[in-house]
């Protein structure tokens, strides 16, 4: 498979990351909380969400890559001029030509930059305007899927299409590739887990009182929110502090 000759369009679409759901459903009337959350079993495995800009990078059979934010992508190895949106290119073009590139179809790095000017809460990451990448997902895609309809590719992908890792293969390809992940912050049984809004946030304060992710000493450290995901990545959640405290102040 040529990047010079695949259909750009159906690569975008195919290689984004998909959006996770809350583990505290959202209200569509308000933005809220509701009661209702996402179903878990088993282990669950939890890492902190770091407040950056999502940033992939597409690797194909011989070494080539197309690096991309969340919606689109900015520069291709080779290229002279690459898109210098949020400081992706710049960060991760060195990395990119050192990852082992797959035996066939894609292999699709996910990772989120953080700190500098990337987002208002990279001071909570950096007193220096410091730059940092962690890993957070990796994923294949069989090069089947760039032929199918445009439509049909976005349904695929939303649908659970993309072949995530489990945690087992994802802690090795990180050790394996020199990737630093996202800060984990161990595992508990989805029975541990909190089912109302109120003890939902007084469980992420317990948990993540302040970032593990800061770039320097300067760092504000208020994090933004945890991930948490089965091994097998079969189910996958988010809760952010901002969505606890805004609805709980607005319950009041």
């Amino acid at each position: 498979m040529d990047p010079r000759t695949v259909d750009l369009d159906a690569l975008n679409s195919a290689t984004k990351y998909p959006s996770i759901p809350t583990y505290h459903v959202l209200d569509p009337k308000n933005g809220g909380l509701l009661e209702q959350t996402a179903a878990f079993s088993g282990e669950v495995v939890l890492s902190e969400k770091v407040d950056g800009t999502n940033a992939r990078i597409i690797l194909f059979p011989g070494g080539d890559y197309i690096l991309g934010s969340r919606e689109e992508l900015l520069y291709a190895r080779g290229d002279l001029i690459g898109n210098p949106a949020l400081g992706i290119v710049d960060a991760l073009r060195g990395p990119a030509g050192r990852l082992t590139p797959p035996e066939t179809g894609l292999r699709v790095h996910y990772l989120e930059v953080y700190g500098g000017k990337v987002t208002g809460a990279s001071k909570e990451y950096t007193g220096s305007r410091a730059v940092g990448h962690r890993l957070f997902d990796i994923a294949d895609v069989g090069a089947d899927v760039l032929s199918l309809p445009r439509p049909r590719i976005s349904a695929w992908r939303e649908e659970g299409g993309q072949a995530f890792l489990p945690e087992d293969e994802l802690a090795a390809a990180a050790e394996k590739e020199g990737w630093e992940r996202v800060p984990l912050l161990g595992a508990v049984d989805a029975a541990e887990l909190p089912a109302g809004v109120a003890e939902m946030q007084e469980f992420l304060a317990e948990r993540l009182p302040g970032t593990r992710a800061a770039l320097d000493g300067g760092a504000g450290g208020r994090p933004e929110g945890v991930v948490l995901r089965t091994p097998d990545r079969s189910a996958i959640a988010k809760a952010r502090f901002q969505d606890y405290r805004r609805t709980l102040k607005r319950r009041g």
